[in-house]
């Protein structure tokens, strides 16, 4: 069969390496092996970061991109026990086992695939084995966290940092949203607080005098979330409570952690870090389809929306411009 994918056969700029190819698919399922056909594949920082070479895991070029997505199970290999024709999954390992999921149809092995409830939106199911599960770890793998405790994160416009707002509101842990100045900074706000966010306020309030009056009537906090690393992340980690922890789970300024020593020594802080692959890499099927459900079970009983734009799925040009 023939599917349209999109491929790279050199590493750099995503805009000028991408291109919309044919290629020949063998789709007849061997011993354990699942065919599907995509049906939406979200563009992650993660993606772009493979193409570009920077990532920690890379496929073997060529390759075609993505490593998240949605599709349908159109037939099924001997010796296949969990999934059946008509089942919506989504990559157990990235792209399905690196096979790429900026495609129309494919095939892989039964471990790479899990399963997602077909009454979600397309496009939800598409997003939920990443963003939704790293947020749902990060809020329950290093503090234990009761209702009324603070969380603190920047980041807050990711998908991630906008699912840890999410998620922290249905489990009645308060959020402090932090946000860098930058075009349309209010209307990002507002959208924060619609999502649940209690406190939303700029980096640069966190060591002034707006930020103690905003925390007059909150608890420290006992969680801090860093994707950014530099500067951000010194002013998290000041704003712990005491014995707090800092989990830092990106570095989109491409600067180093830095950390106050007043914290380290005086408020007794810990550092750790996440990384949902090493995790899933390290723990069963089983106990990374029990994640999964979970936040699918969110979004299903509308505690847990997603801000994405939808098109189509090989305009690559158009969707990495926007």
């Amino acid at each position: 069969a023939s599917s349209l994918v999109v491929k790279y056969h050199k590493r750099g700029d995503p805009k000028k390496c991408l291109q919309v190819e044919k290629e020949d698919v063998d789709i007849t399922p061997g011993q354990g092996e699942v065919a599907f056909k995509m049906m939406a594949s979200p563009i992650n920082p993660s993606d772009l970061n493979m193409i570009e070479g920077t990532y920690d895991i890379l496929p073997e070029l060529p390759a075609v991109g993505g490593n998240e997505g949605v599709a349908e199970v159109t037939a099924v290999g001997s010796g296949v026990s969990r999934l059946n024709v008509g089942d919506w999954v989504v990559p157990a390992t990235p792209g399905f086992g690196n096979i790429g999921t900026w495609r129309e149809i494919g095939k892989a092995s039964e471990s790479n695939f899990l399963k997602v409830p077909n009454v979600l939106p397309k496009e939800y199911a598409a997003c939920a084995a990443v963003n939704p599960c790293t947020a749902l770890h990060l809020l329950s793998n290093f503090v234990e966290l009761k209702e009324g405790d603070v969380v603190i994160q920047n980041g807050s416009t990711s998908v991630v940092g906008q699912c840890v707002t999410q998620i922290a509101k249905a489990k009645g842990i308060r959020t402090i949203n932090v946000f860098r100045r930058r075009p349309q900074f209010e209307y990002l706000m507002q959208h924060t607080k619609d999502l649940g966010g209690d406190i939303v306020c700029f980096e640069d309030y966190l060591n002034g005098w707006q930020y103690k009056r905003l925390m007059a009537d909150l608890p420290k906090p006992k969680l801090a979330l860093d994707c950014a690393g530099g500067v951000s992340s010194t002013q998290l980690a000041r704003a712990l409570g005491p014995g707090g922890v800092m989990v830092n789970y990106g570095g989109m300024s491409k600067k180093p952690v830095t950390l106050p020593t007043s914290s380290l020594l005086h408020n007794d802080i810990s550092v750790k870090g996440f990384w949902l692959t090493k995790w899933n890499q390290e723990n069963s099927l089983e106990a990374r389809q029990a994640v999964l459900d979970e936040v699918c079970k969110m979004m299903t009983d509308d505690k847990l929306k997603i801000w994405l734009e939808h098109h189509p799925m090989f305009d690559a040009e158009f969707s990495l411009k926007k």
